[in-house]
C-alpha cells in the first residue's frame, strides 16, 4: 500500500474559502479514485492560510482491470450471408481492440467482453491531480499574472510525492518538487522525502497543518492565558474557525483597554472584539473585563508592538461606539419609530414602519390584547434607525434592548426586543419571554410571507431574508413552549396585511387590484407554497427523532400547521404503533375506497352479522381520549375489522348493498385518519 502527498502553497487564502476547499478536495480525490477503480483507505485534507494539502493513504499501485460488455451493431449488419464479418463488424473489432473470437450474439445483436487493463497510480495522478485542484470553486477567483486559469490566490509552490518518489505535476505555471516552505518567520526551504513525515516536519517548522489540532491549540492557549488572570475566554464557533484559518502557528497575546469602555453595552464591546477584530473577550466572575486575547501568527518574543497596535485599533473602534451611543441615547427609543418610515423593508413591501404596524397586528392575533407585547412589537425595529446599529448591523435587537432600558421601558419589553430575533442560528437559544416569542413569530411570519408573495421563494442556492432559518425558528419556538398557534390563520392574515404595489393607477383600479391581489394570495398558490415550505422544514427538523414515514403520514391527513403541538403528540403515538394487523386493516380499507363515500350507513341494508358488529365497534372509538388511548381503541376493534373482511364481500352485486358497505368503510377510515394517513406507513 502506498501513500500520496499533495501540497499546494499559495499566498494567504481567504479564510471563508478554506473550509469549502477542504471539502471540495476530499470529494474530488475520492471521486477520482473511485471512478478509476483505485483502492484506498482514507483521504485527509489539511489546510492553513498558505497551503492546501491532501494525504491519501492505503493507495493501490495501480487501478484494477475492468471487464466491460460492449454492444455492437445488429447481427445482420455485422455479418454477411456467408457468416463473415462485414466492414461494420470489423470496425467494431478494431475500435475495441478485439478479434472475431471475442464476439458473441445475444438478442440478435453483436456483443464483446472487453478487459480494460488497469493504469499505474503514477500516471493517474499526473493526469488527474491538476484538474482536481483547478476545479475548486469559491468567490472572487481571478487570473494571476499572465495565466489564463483562475484560482483563489497565486500558487507559489507544489509538493507531489508518492511514497519516497516525486510525481511530477504542473498546476497553472508551477511545477511540483519535494520542497515546501515553513512558517513565514521560520525555515523556508523544507524537504519532504516521505508523506509519513509531512505533518511532523511542518510542525517543526512552526506550521500546524492539521486544522483540528490548530483549533484545539487556540482553545488551550486562550484558556491558559485567561487562567493566569482568573478569567475565562469567550468565543463563538465562527470566531474560532476564522482564527484557525488565518494562523499557521497561533500564539496568544494579552492586551488591555480602558475600563471606561465597559460602560458601553456589553454585546457591543464583545462584538467589536470578536467580529470586527477577531479577539477573545475575557470574563471574570461572569462579568466582562477590560482585557482580551489576540491570536498572533508570530514567532518571537517582541509582543509589545503587536499589543500596542491591537489596543490602538480597538480604542478607535470603541471611541466610535461611545460617540454613536451618546448621540443615540439623547432621545428615547420610541422616538426612532417615526424614522422607520425612511427605511425600506423590501421592494414592494413598504417601509420598516409599515412592518412595525404589521408586527403589532400579528402579535395581537397571537397573544390577544397584551400591552407589553404590543409595545415590544412597535419598538422591535426602532434601533434600525440609530447610528450605532447602522455602524454595527449585527447588533440589531441587542442595541434596541439596551436603548429601551435607557428609555425606562419595562424589562420584559427590553428582553423581548432582543429576543424577537432569536434563534440567531439553527442551534441558537430561543426566546424566553412571551414578548420575544410572540413578536419573533410575527416578525418571521411577515418575512416569509413577503418573500413568497413577491415570488422570491428560496432555492438551492438562495435563501431570501433567511426564510429557512425563520421557519425553523418559528417551529422551535412553538414546540419548546407548547404554544397553541394556528399558523395557517397567521399566514393568511400576514399575506392580507402586506401592501400591494399600485403605482401609476387610478383610484378605482388601485382598489380593484388590491382586492384581487389579496384574494389571490390567500386562495391561490402562494398559501399552498408557504404551507408546503413550512411542512418540509418541520419534517426535516424532526427527522432526527422520528421516522420520516411517520412524520409524513401525520402531516398528510391533517395540516400540522394548525397545531404543531398536536402534530407532535400524534407523531409520538403513531411512532409507538407495533401492530401489523392494524396497519394491514387500515391499508385494506384505503385500497378498497378509491374515494370517500358521500352516503350515510343504513343498518337496514346489513346482510351479515359482521357488518353490524363492525359498526358497533366503530362507534365505541371515542375522539375524547388522548392519542395513546385512541390507538389502543383501534387495536381493540381490529378483530371486528378482520372478521368483516373475512365474512363480507364489499363489492356486492346489489348496488345499494355495495354502496352501504363502502359508506361503512368510510366511517372506519375517518377513525384511522384522525391519527394519520396509514397509507404512508
Amino acid at each position: 500500500m502506498s501513500k500520496y502527498l499533495l501540497e499546494v502553497g499559495c499566498e494567504e487564502l481567504p479564510y471563508k474559502f478554506i473550509p469549502s476547499a477542504i471539502q471540495q478536495l476530499k470529494t474530488g480525490f475520492e471521486n477520482f479514485l473511485n471512478t478509476n477503480k483505485v483502492e484506498f483507505e482514507d483521504v485527509k485534507v489539511y489546510a492553513t492560510p498558505r497551503r492546501l494539502a491532501v494525504i491519501v493513504s492505503g493507495l493501490e499501485k495501480e487501478s484494477k482491470d475492468e471487464v466491460k460488455i460492449v454492444k455492437g451493431p445488429v447481427k445482420k449488419v455485422a455479418y454477411d450471408d456467408d457468416g463473415n464479418l462485414t466492414k461494420a463488424g470489423e470496425g467494431f473489432c478494431k475500435k475495441n481492440g478485439i478479434s472475431a473470437d471475442d464476439l458473441y450474439i445475444e438478442d440478435d445483436y453483436l456483443y464483446a467482453k472487453i478487459t480494460v487493463k488497469g493504469q499505474s497510480i503514477v500516471d493517474l495522478l499526473k493526469d488527474n491531480v491538476p484538474s482536481i485542484v483547478l476545479k475548486l470553486q469559491g468567490s472572487h477567483f481571478m487570473r494571476w499574472g499572465d495565466n489564463d486559469e483562475k484560482f483563489s490566490r497565486p500558487i507559489r509552490w507544489i509538493v507531489s510525492i508518492l511514497d519516497k518518489d516525486e510525481v511530477k505535476i504542473k498546476i497553472i505555471d508551477k511545477e511540483s518538487s519535494n520542497v515546501t516552505r515553513g512558517h513565514r518567520f521560520a525555515q523556508q526551504n523544507v524537504y519532504i522525502n516521505n508523506p509519513d513525515d509531512y505533518v511532523e516536519i511542518m510542525r517543526n517548522c512552526c506550521v500546524i497543518v492539521d486544522q483540528e489540532e490548530r483549533k484545539q491549540r487556540i482553545i488551550d492557549k486562550a484558556k491558559e492565558e485567561a487562567e493566569k488572570l482568573g478569567a475565562e475566554p469567550y468565543y463563538t464557533d465562527d470566531l474560532l474557525e476564522e482564527v484557525t484559518f488565518i494562523t499557521e502557528y497561533p500564539v496568544p497575546a494579552v492586551c488591555e483597554f480602558s475600563e471606561e469602555y465597559l460602560k458601553l453595552p456589553e454585546e457591543l464591546v464583545v462584538t467589536v472584539m470578536a467580529v470586527h477584530q477577531r479577539y477573545f473577550a475575557l470574563y471574570k466572575d461572569g462579568k466582562l473585563i477590560n482585557k482580551f486575547i489576540t491570536m498572533t501568527n508570530y514567532l518571537g518574543d517582541e509582543f509589545e508592538n503587536i499589543k500596542a497596535g491591537n489596543v490602538r485599533v480597538i480604542k478607535a473602534r470603541l471611541d466610535d461606539a461611545v460617540f454613536f451611543f451618546n448621540e443615540d441615547t439623547a432621545k428615547p427609543l420610541a422616538d426612532y419609530v417615526e424614522d422607520l418610515k425612511g427605511i425600506t423593508f423590501q421592494k414592494g413591501m413598504g417601509t420598516m414602519y409599515d412592518k412595525a404596524l404589521r408586527l403589532v397586528a400579528l402579535s395581537k392575533l397571537i397573544a390577544g390584547d397584551n400591552k407589553t407585547v404590543e409595545r415590544t412589537a412597535m419598538l422591535a425595529k426602532a434601533d434600525l434607525a440609530t447610528k450605532l446599529v447602522f455602524e454595527f448591523t449585527e447588533l440589531q435587537g441587542f442595541i434596541g434592548a439596551d436603548y429601551a432600558r435607557v428609555s425606562n421601558e419595562p424589562e420584559c419589553v427590553c428582553a423581548g426586543i432582543k429576543e424577537h430575533y432569536f434563534p440567531l442560528n439553527a442551534d441558537g437559544e430561543i426566546a424566553e419571554t412571551l414578548e420575544g416569542q410572540v413578536v419573533g413569530i410575527a416578525d418571521k411570519i411577515d418575512n416569509i410571507c413577503a418573500v413568497f408573495a413577491e415570488g422570491k421563494k428560496p432555492t438551492g442556492s438562495s435563501d431570501p431574508l433567511g426564510v429557512r432559518r425563520a421557519a425553523l425558528g418559528i417551529i422551535r419556538t412553538i414546540l419548546a413552549n407548547n404554544m397553541k398557534i394556528d399558523l395557517t390563520m397567521l399566514i393568511n392574515s400576514a399575506l392580507l396585511l402586506l401592501p400591494v404595489s399600485t403605482e401609476g393607477e387610478s383610484l378605482a383600479d388601485k382598489f380593484k387590484k388590491a382586492a384581487g391581489s389579496c384574494v389571490n394570495r390567500v386562495s391561490g398558490k402562494v398559501t399552498d407554497e408557504i404551507y408546503e415550505f413550512f411542512i418540509q422544514r418541520l419534517i426535516i427538523y424532526l427527522s432526527d427523532r422520528y421516522s420520516k414515514n411517520v412524520l409524513e403520514a401525520c402531516a398528510s391527513n391533517k395540516n400540522p400547521l394548525t397545531d404543531l403541538t398536536d402534530y407532535i403528540k400524534r407523531v409520538e403515538t403513531v411512532s409507538k404503533l407495533n401492530s401489523p394487523a392494524v396497519l394491514e386493516s387500515a391499508n385494506r380499507v384505503l385500497r378498497i375506497l378509491k374515494e370517500d363515500s358521500k352516503k350515510s350507513v343504513n343498518k337496514n341494508l346489513f346482510k351479515e352479522p359482521a357488518e353490524a358488529m363492525l359498526l358497533n365497534q366503530i362507534e365505541t372509538v371515542s375522539y375524547d381520549l388522548d392519542y395513546d388511548a385512541y390507538l389502543k381503541q383501534l387495536e381493540e376493534i381490529n378483530p371486528s375489522v378482520e372478521k368483516f373482511f373475512n365474512d363480507v364481500l364489499v363489492m356486492d352485486k346489489d348496488e345499494n348493498v355495495k354502496e352501504n358497505r363502502l359508506a361503512l368503510l368510510t366511517v372506519l377510515k375517518k377513525k384511522y385518519d384522525y391519527l394519520a394517513d396509514f397509507g404512508k406507513l
